[in-house]
């Protein structure tokens, strides 16, 4: 049979692949002056971390999330049909988000110890969804947690964040919406009224919202069910329930997004899929991607950090889907341009491969990049000048450097220009590398 692929899953190369690293580097170039540090956090974590984390209701837990099963566990849990009498740290799960497991690290080294902590991480997450543009079983997320900070500062710090990663890709027509969710004591009595006003009207509910009546009410507001719009919108609203301090600290969030132009809308049916939120959250969204439009969600969770197992602490993220906001990014005709190399070597004479390679070495130590042509049938030559030159065009490059014999012979390399259209031709010397180095590279 042809090896393929798991359903949901792709291989990231060529541009796919180039697209995926710039923006990691420009991601890192945005957290950096706002203070946040790198995490790596395992791929693979204990189920609870997942369970106690973002909630046993959640579709994310129920449905989506990937068990990870070995060895003797495997055949015990195909044996017993379950794994409930495995260890907790025999039952494993792939990470379906990043938060979770950053605040387990952040409890597990009591990383607070001494003030809290701006993180952020990038790396691949795993979902059992029906694949569909954008969205796959394996995709990748990159997201900043702020821990250990109570304020709505930094609520908005992270908007900010958001917004000048935007700014850096390049992305437009996004736009923020808002909500808060108070606190527990608010949430609950929210959850009544929801509840009772909801069970007036079981006969207009789909199955989905029939059973998560009980158990995730909350999570029936962000319904794409249009025959239950009516119903949703004239549910009961959380902020209504809101009390004084809760208003406040929504109302500081906004009153910074306004102070920097940040434009925000307030959707009160805003709740987010983890039972992990409380206060502000807010999602990013677009009409560009179809029904499903938010590329970049969170909200503060001042109670994971002590559900997980740490000591109390305020808390407050975002997370964004990478293969999302590449597609935004293509969609709107500004897509990540390739990383291409300053420079391509055309080499004419096999015999000239010695200086040659010493001279890209060189370069490369400048920060200059080369692409060396290699031979495409072995102990036969590089090829002809016109299939290098062809080479050389189509790798990206903006100059070609020509290591002909004659040119050698004097001392010199030829520099030919491949992108301004005018093909110009200048000769460099050999003994004098560093000083023409930088003139090769493009802008970075």
């Amino acid at each position: 049979m042809q090896a393929q692929k798991a359903e949901g899953t792709r291989d990231l190369i060529g541009a796919e692949m180039r697209a995926w690293q710039k923006m990691q580097q420009i991601a890192a170039g945005v957290f950096e002056p706002f203070g946040f540090k790198p995490i790596e956090t395992p791929a693979i974590e204990q189920v609870d971390v997942f369970v106690h984390g973002i909630g046993q209701s959640t579709d994310v837990v129920r449905k989506e999330m990937f068990r990870v099963f070995s060895g003797a566990n495997l055949e015990r849990v195909f044996t017993e049909g379950t794994d409930t009498k495995l260890k907790p740290k025999q039952r494993l799960a792939l990470r379906p988000e990043g938060t979770a497991g950053v605040v387990r690290a952040v409890a597990e080294h009591s990383m607070l110890y001494d003030g809290g902590k701006r993180l952020y991480y990038m790396g691949p997450m795993f979902r059992h969804e029906r694949p569909q543009r954008g969205r796959y079983r394996q995709f990748h997320q990159i997201g900043a947690e702020a821990l250990g900070f109570p304020g709505a500062e930094v609520d908005a710090e992270l908007i900010l964040l958001a917004c000048a990663l935007w700014r850096d890709l390049g992305l437009q027509n996004v736009r923020l919406e808002l909500n808060s969710l108070g606190q527990p004591d608010e949430r609950k009595a929210h959850r009544a009224a929801l509840i009772g006003y909801l069970e007036h009207h079981t006969d207009a509910l789909d199955e989905e919202a029939r059973r998560r009546l009980h158990s995730n009410p909350l999570r029936i507001l962000d319904t794409k069910n249009p025959a239950m719009q009516s119903i949703v919108e004239a549910a009961p609203r959380l902020i209504d329930f809101l009390g004084e301090a809760s208003l406040s600290h929504f109302n500081a969030v906004k009153a910074i997004l306004d102070a920097n132009g940040v434009s925000w809308r307030v959707n009160p049916r805003l709740v987010r899929g983890m039972d992990y939120y409380n206060l502000t959250v807010f999602e990013f969204v677009t009409d560009q991607l179809g029904s499903q439009g938010t590329i970049c969600g969170g909200g503060r969770y001042d109670y994971l950090v002590e559900q997980i197992g740490g000591k109390a602490a305020p808390a407050v993220g975002w997370a964004l889907g990478v293969e999302r906001v590449l597609e935004l990014l293509k969609e709107q005709g500004g897509a990540i341009p390739p990383v291409c190399p300053d420079v391509y070597a055309v080499i004419p004479d096999m015999t000239t491969l010695p200086i040659a390679i010493t001279t890209l070495e060189r370069l490369r130590g400048h920060g200059v990049r080369v692409q060396m042509h290699g031979a495409p049938v072995s102990g036969e030559g590089m090829g002809s000048m016109k299939s290098q030159f062809k080479k050389a065009d189509a790798s990206g490059a903006r100059y070609a450097l020509v290591f002909g014999s004659d040119e050698l012979a004097r001392g010199v390399v030829l520099c030919k220009s491949l992108r301004d259209g005018s093909g110009m031709q200048t000769e460099h010397r050999l003994d004098s590398v560093s000083e023409w180095a930088s003139a090769l590279q493009f802008s970075r």
